[in-house]
């Protein structure tokens, strides 16, 4: 069993995706990540080889010199899919699903808000990699906790007092 991530911890059925961060399985663990408002968060799964990834990413485009590919959602998700095939997925089997993206504060320097901005990259990002989007709850102005079953792929989005299964 191999883990990425920075905060994965020893337990077998639930491991911790920090912020900048990702994970993979493919022991069907449950990866769970918080604290997503404007961050990406991106469950991938490959079914047929039962390999699941989680990326909770912050800002949508990477500088050339960045120390922590997971942070952006440009390079994050490359180097989720990349540890996902070492762990036996195939490119072309890999789905995913899209959480987070809100607009979470009334003022915003950029041009367009940094939430609509990750989703918009992360959809870019997952076109070329032909890694098709399912399912997604993105955008709006709440905050988001996910757990991503790595054994089914199914991706539980907590908001608001709300529950929803992508």
């Amino acid at each position: 069993m191999k883990t990425y991530g920075r905060e994965a911890s020893d337990e077998r059925t639930r491991r911790r995706v920090g912020i900048a961060d990702f994970a993979v399985t493919a022991d069907g663990a449950v990866l769970t990540t918080s604290g997503l408002g404007s961050c990406l968060g991106v469950g991938l799964f490959d079914e047929s080889a039962g390999v699941a990834g989680l990326a909770h990413t912050m800002l949508p485009t990477a500088p050339d010199d960045a120390a922590n590919a997971a942070k952006f959602t440009d390079t994050g998700i490359d180097a989720a899919v990349n540890a996902m095939c070492r762990e036996g997925a195939a490119p072309g089997s890999i789905t995913a699903k899209l959480a987070g993206g809100s607009a979470m504060f009334e003022f915003d320097s950029q041009e367009e808000p940094i939430g609509r901005r990750n989703v918009e990259v992360g959809r870019r990002v997952l076109e070329r990699l032909d890694v098709p989007v399912v399912a997604e709850d993105v955008g709006g102005d709440s905050g988001r906790s996910l757990r991503f079953h790595g054994d089914t792929g199914v991706l539980v989005v907590k908001s608001a007092g709300d529950e929803r299964e992508l």
